[in-house]
């Protein structure tokens, strides 16, 4: 009997996944530009997080329907108690229990059964808009979060875009920095062969050796700079498992053909969140300006009671009293008024809201200088990096123009590796250079789409 358990026992080990080999096996994740940004959108934890904050906002809006709700509320009691009671009256207090009934000659510690039950309705049918108020107040805080999750969204795929074009550079940068090392390598071994042959002074092998040294390090300085572009990309994507990919060819194969709409500052999501800021304050001042005026309630209430003890002072040793015994009912109009002593707090906390108010006031019309400031300044980006791109293959050009006549030069002995090396360094950082002025008008171009708002009309520009 044991040995058929035993052996699936071991099957089932033997079957049984590895949490580790599956999280290397994780699939590999392929993104382009527009992938990464709309991935990110869905799965950073910022962006969920305001998504539940409208959520709790919603909520909020149905607290505060319910208070035209009427109210219904019911009670039972059944209880073993003494029936001392004596004449006069206690100030209002919640310790000692009411008592119901004359007083009777003689006090006695005998307890009897007694019970009651009832049920009050309330409804209060005008509030002078207190209740309005309130509701317009959940309303404005839904209207902000939904305008906090609009703004979170973009500040996220803004950094998204931004980490995706560090990476695109990075890896532009590693290539010429590895095509650099090898034309090194080729120039290192032709100066050896001259310098072998006695055509050249030693010096120029150990200024061509030194020269290829210093590009080593670039390349590994351009490697651990893609590396970190890299985590930077993976940590904004939230933490994605397994190898990361990216194409971004689009980006560096080709210039933007045009550029992003343009918006009005009111309608960019911060401007649009500090405007509702201001909308919620306004309700909160709508909302104590009416906390102050009385309370109509329409009430009616049923009650019931039984007791095992006589007005004539007898009482009963059986559990009579649990039977309802005398039924009432009830019906009126009950006006509550406020605190009369409650002015000052009430001013104060008014004082407050209007000072709050002020306050987001002011910040919205800040929202709306930065949102200007930044639209301004994106836009001569724009310009600035499409006429460096426009430039910048001019200047390779003539930099590798430069660097074969002077490699010629070199070969026939009119000129020394310090000019050649320049040469090579000088082809090198145009290189660099116009790979980077594309990487830089899209980056210009991301800019400016964040502050418009508008991210759409960045995206048609990576479609082909």
């Amino acid at each position: 009997m044991l040995r058929p358990i035993l052996l699936a026992v071991v099957l089932f080990g033997l079957c049984r996944p590895d949490p580790a080999a599956a999280q290397d096996s994780a699939a590999p994740m392929f993104l382009t530009l527009d992938q990464a940004l709309q991935y990110a959108a869905d799965h950073y934890p910022t962006v969920r997080a305001a998504l539940e904050q409208v959520n709790a906002s919603a909520a909020g809006v149905n607290l505060a329907k319910t208070a035209y709700l009427p109210r219904l509320d019911s009670i039972w009691q059944s209880h073993l108690a003494t029936t001392n009671n004596v004449f006069g009256q206690v100030l209002p207090q919640s310790v000692i229990p009411a008592l119901s009934g004359p007083v009777l000659p003689t006090a006695s510690g005998k307890g009897v059964w007694g019970s009651a039950t009832g049920a009050l309705a309330s409804w209060e049918p005008f509030d002078f808009g207190l209740r309005d108020a309130a509701v317009a107040g959940a309303e404005a805080a839904v209207t902000r979060a939904r305008a906090g999750v609009v703004l979170t969204r973009l500040e996220v795929q803004a950094a998204v875009g931004a980490a995706f074009l560090d990476l695109a550079a990075a890896q532009e940068a590693m290539k010429v920095a590895q095509a650099d090392v090898d034309r090194r390598n080729v120039l290192i071994r032709s100066v050896q062969t001259l310098v072998d042959n006695q055509l050249r002074p030693g010096a120029d092998a150990s200024r061509a050796a030194a020269e290829g040294a210093a590009a080593q390090t670039r390349v590994l300085l351009a490697q651990r700079a893609e590396l970190v572009a890299q985590a930077t990309l993976r940590h904004l994507l939230g933490g994605t498992a397994g190898p990361l990919t990216t194409d971004a060819r689009v980006v560096i194969g080709r210039l933007p053909p045009a550029d992003v709409q343009t918006t009005a500052a009111e309608m960019h999501p911060l401007a649009l969140l500090r405007h509702a800021a201001v909308t919620a304050a306004e309700a909160q001042q709508q909302v104590l300006a009416r906390t102050d005026y009385p309370h109509v309630f329409v009430q009616s209430s049923v009650s019931a009671r039984g007791s095992g003890a006589s007005a004539d002072g007898t009482m009963s040793t059986n559990p009579n009293g649990l039977g309802l015994e005398r039924v009432n009912w009830a019906a009126g109009i009950q006006i509550v008024f406020p605190n009369l002593f409650d002015f000052a707090n009430l001013r104060a906390r008014k004082a407050a809201a209007a000072a709050t108010t002020r306050a987001e006031s002011a910040l919205y019309d800040e929202a709306l200088l930065s949102v200007s400031a930044q639209q301004q300044a994106a836009l001569a980006t724009v310009q600035t990096a499409r006429a460096i791109a426009a430039n910048t293959p001019v200047q390779l050009g003539a930099a590798r123009q430069s660097e074969a006549q002077t490699r010629a030069r070199y070969d026939a002995g009119l000129a020394t590796l310090n000019e050649l090396a320049e040469a090579q360094s000088l082809l090198t950082q145009a290189e660099v250079q116009d790979q980077m002025a594309r990487v830089e008008v899209w980056r210009a171009l991301l800019s400016q789409a964040v502050a418009n708002d508008s991210l759409p009309s960045f995206l048609t520009l990576l479609r082909p």
